[in-house]
């Protein structure tokens, strides 16, 4: 297999690079404070009322 010589342009903008990978790294919620916040709590909430409710009636043996 003979090797293809591709151009090599190393001329990349290492500041728009650099931007980027800033952007990705950055999170974009602050801290503590997630979008999914309001979805956790309204399950927090339904388990929570699950497992205080009271058990169901058992019907009567005999």
């Amino acid at each position: 297999m003979v090797p293809v010589e591709t151009p090599c342009d190393l001329s990349t903008d290492t500041g728009r690079l650099a931007a980027q990978v800033e952007a990705l790294l950055d999170p974009q919620e602050t801290e503590g404070v997630f979008h999914d916040s309001p979805e956790c709590n309204s399950l927090l909430l339904t388990a929570g009322a699950v497992l205080l409710s009271p058990p169901t009636p058992r019907p009567k043996k005999g």
